[in-house]
């Protein structure tokens, strides 16, 4: 009697939802100290964040905490939930302001204003990999600062996977939140400490 097997089928990649990272970190399967971020269900382990990357992030919610006051909440490298597969920790976030301070829940793509993440060796990480999760998800608009071009990527106009406007600002220029109007443009320098 010939036994029935089902073909060969090649091996697939198995992806985490939010849900399932989030109780690895807390049963310790993710170390604490271990910088980690599950991007579309895939964990990806950081790069140790330098000393100029640092003071860029202190530059940033400095000029953003005395000028925001009330109209948003600056959060620095807290995670927001893009999606069931997505809950990226940026640099830096200008959120929507709510009582309980987000106590209760990660902030969702509904409630960023800005999302900026901050590029000394991960450049091409953060515009091609974590730019179109973040278009996908509708983050209206995403700035990454490039330390070593001495630039600043603004993408705005997320549409189905991309950015559909991509702006590069140099040291001279100044960048306007387009979802905050009344927030005073940034000054390039200023971010860089140039």
């Amino acid at each position: 009697m010939a036994t029935a097997t089902a073909p060969p089928t090649p091996p697939t990649q198995r992806r985490f939802t939010v849900d399932e990272y989030e109780r690895m970190a807390e049963a310790g399967v993710l170390p604490e100290d271990e910088n980690v971020e599950l991007l579309d269900g895939r964990i990806y382990r950081m790069s140790p964040i330098g000393s100029r990357h640092a003071a860029c992030i202190r530059r940033l919610n400095q000029f953003f905490q005395v000028r925001l006051q009330s109209q948003a909440l600056v959060s620095v490298q807290h995670p927001v939930r893009l999606d069931e597969a997505s809950e990226p920790e940026p640099d830096l976030t200008l959120l929507a302001p709510q009582k309980d301070d987000y106590s209760t829940h990660h902030p969702g793509p509904d409630d960023v204003f800005l999302l900026v993440e901050v590029a000394d060796t991960s450049l091409d990480f953060d515009r091609e990999t974590k730019g179109p999760l973040y278009a996908r998800a509708g983050i209206s608009e995403y700035w990454v600062i490039a330390l070593d071009d001495e630039q600043v990527h603004v993408f705005r106009d997320p549409e189905r996977k991309q950015f559909e406007t991509h702006k590069t600002y140099g040291l001279a220029d100044e960048i306007a939140v387009a979802t905050l109007s009344t927030l005073d443009p940034v000054p390039v320098k200023q971010i860089l400490g140039a």
